[in-house]
Order: C-alpha cells, then sequence, then structure tokens
C-alpha cells in the first residue's frame, strides 16, 4: 500500500510507490551533473511497496555510492526523503526534495593548493 502525496487527504493507494515526472527530472538534473564531474557513471531506480529508491553508482558492477529514497509513510514524521551514503548512513532527510539533493552541492567545490 502506498500513499498519493497529491491526493488532498492522502489516501492509502494500491500499487508500488514510484517517482513522478518532476522528482525524476530533479534526480536526474543532478545525475547529469555528477557524471559531467566524472564522479557518478550508472544509476538504477526500483519501486517497493513502501518505498521507492535511486541508485546511483561509481562504476556499473559496484554497491550504490548514495541511494535517493522516497517513503510516503514518513512525510509527516520525519519527511519522505533521505540520502543515504554508502555505509548506510543517512546523509540529509527532509519533507524536500531539492532541498534534500542540496547534500550533493557542497561537492561541487574542492580545495585546491
Amino acid at each position: 500500500m502506498s500513499f498519493d502525496a497529491n491526493s488532498p487527504d492522502g489516501q492509502a493507494q494500491a500499487g508500488p510507490v514510484f517517482f513522478d515526472r518532476r522528482e525524476l527530472d530533479q534526480m536526474l538534473r543532478v545525475y547529469g551533473r555528477m557524471v559531467a564531474a566524472g564522479e557518478w557513471r550508472d544509476y538504477a531506480m526500483a519501486g517497493q511497496k513502501d518505498f521507492a529508491e535511486f541508485a546511483v553508482f561509481r562504476r556499473s558492477g559496484d554497491a550504490p555510492v548514495y541511494r535517493i529514497e522516497k517513503r510516503p509513510a514518513l512525510r509527516l514524521k520525519q519527511g519522505q526523503w533521505a540520502v543515504i551514503g554508502e555505509g548506510g548512513h543517512v546523509l540529509k532527510r527532509g519533507r524536500d526534495l531539492d532541498q534534500v539533493l542540496r547534500v550533493f552541492d557542497s561537492r561541487r567545490f574542492t580545495v585546491v593548493e
């Protein structure tokens, strides 16, 4: 059972959780930027019963470097969005996908000596 965040009363809806077009656009924009920087090379998406996952990889055969999860059941508590690092640590959690994806903005700048 998944929750429709767009429905006014938040009614449960049958079927797996997945990303809508706007959410995918935001995630793929970040993915494209990181591919252009040479940090990421592949991605995978999965829709499960209670969450959806967008995983990114450095190389195709490796474990995911980052996972972006959508868990609608947490939307009124901690927020339905989370970025999870390689070790399973939650790097950022929140209600707004744009805000959560900003965790990757800090990776743009590096110190040059």
